[in-house]
């Protein structure tokens, strides 16, 4: 028998034991001890579980007006933040709903929809899928629309009477086989790059016209009336959409893409403009600089998607405004292509932003005042290229930045050419030296895009700027040579010895001047062996030195 105080009745230990012992001993006084217990803990859990449920539901039809009411408020601030983002979405939605209004009175009107039907909810069905936010967007689809539903209807009914004529019983097999070949054929056709990118819907709709022709006739006596019905009420909803799409408020493409282009050249000056204050300026400057800055040229990495399809949509847009019918929008694309090539390599800069391993102040400072004039040029020829594409000017305020950023570029080689490494480490210098070089590649693709929206000036017949009277600035000769004096000894005239490097790119001499031989030179005494692996042109290096007396 088994001897259990009163006192330990009530602890889990207990509990268990009886609950082990009602399953090996199926005996009377085991199922009397542990039955009653194990049915009161069962009971407290179940009434502890119903406290919890309705405790739960309670709290959370508390909350529920509270998460209603913040639900509402960010909801309507969703929506006053993408109307104030762009008002034109706004006026967007008023013009589809005053399409689909017009539209629906040819099924609502009762003349109309005697003579159209059942048919003229396709109009409805048109101003849906066709009216999109730009002008160049509506006229694709609706001309893709109207142009693939006349042809599609034309040789579906050119199909029934073709089929018709082969008798009833071979009827349906030259349906079929006429739907398979041209189903088959526009859908190949759709992989084409030029049809793909202007023509894709309206491959799509002729498919699908042909086929509902086509298969539909086979049962429908008054083929020609339908297709008719179909037609015309396409062609009212497609009408519908254009006219009000160029004539409310119309958003261009071609305007859009223009803007855009001027605004990611505008966006790199503004990241030289700011990388210019970071790099190279004392800490008191660098809290001007804003994070949004340095960083708006990403967006202009991603933006080729957009550029490609802004252009292919202007092309269906009629002239407008300074855009004339002809506009030449694939130059933009070429302006954009160089824009990004010059934003990868804003990227590779940008890397260089806080360097772990500092240079020394000696040659950093022999080599800021040449790379602070090349970003600072090329920053204000940007902005002047930007302003030149919004106001539709020649960019011709813009050549005079260029020259300077070159001057900037013969001044950093000879800064570099002229560093000696017998006491100065290896290692702080390349940094620099890399930031130098790539600045030197930005000026060169700063030159293209001039080039580029030049070319677009004269195709697109941009009006002349009003140039400034600024010359643009011009090395001083001297400033890189040594005046020292001479003593003659034999008392006869006093001269001076002037030492200076070679001629300089920009001087008339240098193309009268034959290149002389490359002399040795200790790889302990220049950066020339540096130079050379970076990206900066491996000058020209002839004798180091010629005295004139």
């Amino acid at each position: 028998m088994y001897l259990i105080k009163k006192s330990l009745l009530p602890d889990t230990a207990v509990l268990l034991f009886f609950l082990k012992l009602a399953v090996s001993h199926s005996t009377f006084v085991a199922r009397l001890f542990c039955i009653p217990y194990l049915v009161m803990d069962i009971e407290s859990t179940m009434e502890a579980n119903k406290g919890g449920f309705f405790a739960h539901w309670g709290n959370c039809l508390k909350a529920m007006p509270r998460n209603i009411k913040f639900m509402v408020v960010n909801f309507t601030r969703s929506i006053a933040q993408i109307g104030k983002d762009d008002p034109r979405r706004v006026i967007h939605s008023l013009k589809v709903a005053i399409a689909l209004t017009l539209v629906s009175l040819v099924y609502y009107s009762r003349p109309l929809y005697d003579g159209f039907g059942v048919a003229g909810m396709w109009a409805v069905l048109t101003v849906v899928v066709v009216f999109e936010f730009s002008v160049g967007a509506t006229l694709c689809k609706g001309l893709n629309r109207g142009f693939a539903t006349l042809l599609a209807g034309a040789l579906g009914v050119g199909g029934q009477h073709l089929a018709t004529a082969f008798g009833e019983r071979e009827k349906p097999i030259v349906l079929g086989i006429l739907v398979f070949i041209l189903a088959a054929g526009a859908t190949f056709f759709r992989f084409f790059p030029k049809i793909k990118a202007r023509y894709d819907y309206g491959m799509v709709i002729f498919i699908l016209t042909f086929c509902l022709v086509t298969v539909s006739g086979y049962r429908v006596e008054q083929l020609f009336e339908l297709a008719h019905q179909r037609l015309s009420t396409i062609l009212i909803g497609a009408t519908a959409c254009m006219v009000i799409s160029i004539f409310i408020c119309p958003v261009w493409a071609g305007e859009d893409l223009h803007k855009l282009v001027a605004f990611n050249i505008e966006k790199l000056a503004n990241y030289l403009e700011g990388f210019e204050v970071e790099y190279f300026h004392c800490s008191e400057d660098k809290e001007k600089c804003e994070k949004s800055v340095l960083e708006g040229y990403k967006s202009v990495l991603n933006s080729k998607a957009s550029e490609e399809s802004l252009a292919n949509l202007a092309r269906w847009e009629p002239g407008h405004g300074r855009f004339g019918l002809r506009h030449p929008w694939k130059q933009y694309l070429k302006i954009g292509a160089l824009t990004r090539g010059c934003a990868y390599k804003i990227e590779t800069l940008n890397n260089y932003l806080n360097p772990e391993i500092q240079a020394s102040l000696e040659f950093k400072c022999k080599v800021q005042e040449p790379c602070t004039k090349m970003s600072s040029e090329s920053n204000k020829a940007l902005k002047a290229i930007s302003s030149s594409i919004k106001t539709m000017t020649h960019p011709s305020v813009a050549k005079s930045h260029i020259e300077n950023s070159k001057t900037a570029v013969e001044d950093l080689k000879f800064a570099l050419e002229t560093v000696s490494l017998e006491d100065t480490e290896l290692l702080p210098i390349i940094p620099v030296a890399t930031v130098a070089s790539i600045l030197e590649e930005i000026t060169k693709s700063v030159e293209k895009i001039y080039e580029s929206v030049s070319e677009l000036s004269h195709l697109a017949q941009f009006k002349n700027a009003v140039e400034p009277n600024v010359s643009p600035e011009k090395p001083h000769l001297l400033h890189r040579g040594i005046i020292k004096p001479v003593a003659d000894i034999e008392n006869t005239v006093d001269h001076v010895e002037v030492m200076i490097p070679d001629i300089t790119t920009d001087s008339p001499e240098k193309e009268k001047t034959p290149t002389k031989p490359s002399e040795h030179i200790s790889e302990a005494h220049t950066l020339k062996e540096i130079v050379q692996v970076l990206p900066l042109g491996p000058a020209t290096f002839t004798s180091p030195y010629v005295a004139i007396a």
